[in-house]
């Protein structure tokens, strides 16, 4: 055997197989699609629709305005819809870096509301912080296979440009509503 065969042999036997999407991976992408997505969709039909025991409308507006925010109401219906919208998005894996970027807006401003004091605890933001995570892994990585996404050519063919933009867009949107509320 050559030296350059040995070389190669060698290489090939170190280089690392391109990972291929597998029923297991997409199925996995599946359940953290529903169980992330459906969650911040109840939590927004709470705000909305006052459903699951939640405030409504006005109690969530009140609470808005008391948090800081112009027109509590306004910014009411848009959290309510983003996490409405953006939820059942993110569950069925529709046009998924928009849903991302529609949830990745309210994590920007539910984490400087609660404030990043306290991480654990009854007042701290653990939960919040592994539900972001979450939205933002999810917008990167896609939805996967199971997903309505996976029948869109435009989305399945240049997903890692639309995903960075979604988390770009969704942080930047973020923090322009954040910073609305401290003027």
């Amino acid at each position: 055997m050559t030296q350059d065969r040995r070389d190669r042999a060698l290489f090939s036997a170190l280089s690392v197989p391109t990972p291929t999407a597998t029923t297991t991976h997409d199925a996995g992408l599946l359940l953290l699609r529903l169980v992330v997505g459906l969650s911040m969709a109840c939590h927004g039909a709470m705000k909305l629709f006052g459903w699951f025991g939640g405030p409504g409308l006005d109690a969530t507006g009140k609470g808005f305005t008391m948090a800081g925010y112009p027109a509590g109401d306004a910014m009411a219906v848009i959290a309510g819809l983003s996490e409405t919208l953006g939820g059942l998005g993110l569950a069925l894996g529709l046009l998924t870096p928009l849903a991302g970027a529609a949830l990745i807006g309210v994590f920007v401003n539910i984490l400087d509301v609660r404030g990043l004091e306290v991480y654990f605890g009854p007042r701290g933001v653990e939960l919040e912080t592994v539900l972001f995570a979450s939205v933002v892994a999810l917008t990167l990585t896609g939805p996967g296979r199971f997903s309505v996404d996976h029948h869109l050519p435009v989305l399945r063919e240049s997903r890692p440009r639309y995903s960075l933009l979604a988390v770009v867009a969704g942080v930047l949107v973020g923090l322009i509503v954040m910073l609305l509320v401290r003027d």
